[in-house]
């Protein structure tokens, strides 16, 4: 993209949307070091999600065979249509991301999704969660996200940015940051800068009956992280998870789950292993 983003928006009558978070790549060659550093071939079909004015997708059609880009701001959409300056071999989707169908994008594509986006940071919280819900059809994401996000789901165990995001992905992918976007590269200028990094899913890391179980743990455990873990899970604990009601047995049960995964009652989810999650989630869904 030029540096001249914010005259191609106001000549087209369009505006940054703030409810979406929009924030647009100002310069062709931060696209490019972007492309660059997410490494697609010549022959992968990749899904952009936020298309945008096309900074991205249009360094990304002269690396790939093929560009499926979802759009879901209709001014943009036009915009794209009446420019025609989209590639043939892009195909524009108008649609919300969070409500697409990922295993149809799967079959129309034939492969494991390969995913790229310049994400929107009002939707990057539920977009993680659709990626972990559809981890089974995707390959890898390279996705550009304000820092204080992508260090969340980055985080090892002991540290503030550490948590339900941190341990779901990489329960069951390998994530790892690529490279830093300063706020200065996009228009409107965000307040923090972006982070970009990969995502590999990898199917073999976690069955799906695992994953339930690590879900609803994580989830129990981070409830409330003042609180101790073993108060967490007693106070917070999916019922079906636990085997009963009863709040004096349910503690029993969560002690007796926490002793036999080698964990003290007083430690709090923050200090607990990815790996120490997934064996105490097994400890539960074994006794319940």
């Amino acid at each position: 993209m030029t540096a001249n983003t914010r005259d191609i928006l106001a000549g087209y009558g369009l505006a940054p949307s703030k409810k979406r978070g929009q924030n647009f790549l100002k310069h062709r060659s931060t696209a490019v070091r972007i492309v660059a550093k997410a490494e697609f071939t010549k022959e992968d079909h990749i899904l952009e999600v936020g298309v945008g004015l096309g900074a991205l997708t249009l360094c990304l059609a002269e690396q790939v065979a093929q560009v499926t880009g979802i759009e879901i701001d209709r001014g943009i959409v036009a915009y794209l249509q009446q420019t025609d300056k989209l590639p043939d071999n892009v195909t524009l989707l108008h649609e919300d991301v969070l409500k697409s169908d990922f295993k149809s994008l799967h079959q129309k594509i034939g492969k494991p999704l390969k995913i790229i986006s310049n994400l929107p940071y009002s939707i990057s919280n539920p977009f993680i969660f659709k990626l972990i819900d559809n981890r089974t059809l995707i390959e890898r994401v390279v996705i550009l996200l304000q820092k204080e996000m992508a260090q969340r789901l980055t985080a090892a165990p002991n540290t503030k940015e550490y948590g339900i995001p941190s341990v779901l992905l990489q329960s069951c992918a390998e994530v790892r940051q690529l490279m830093e976007v300063e706020a200065a590269e996009f228009h409107p200028r965000p307040k923090v800068d972006s982070l970009l990094i990969e995502i590999r899913f990898d199917s073999g890391k976690i069955s799906d009956d695992q994953f339930k179980a690590l879900r609803d743990t994580v989830r129990a455990a981070f409830s409330s992280r003042r609180k101790t873990l073993s108060n967490n899970l007693t106070a917070s604990l999916p019922n079906d998870l636990c085997g009963n009601t009863d709040k004096s047995r349910k503690r029993e049960f969560v002690r007796a789950s926490l002793e036999a995964a080698g964990l003290k009652p007083d430690i709090r989810a923050e200090n607990i292993t990815i790996e120490q999650f997934r064996l105490l989630a097994r400890q539960l869904q074994d006794r319940s």
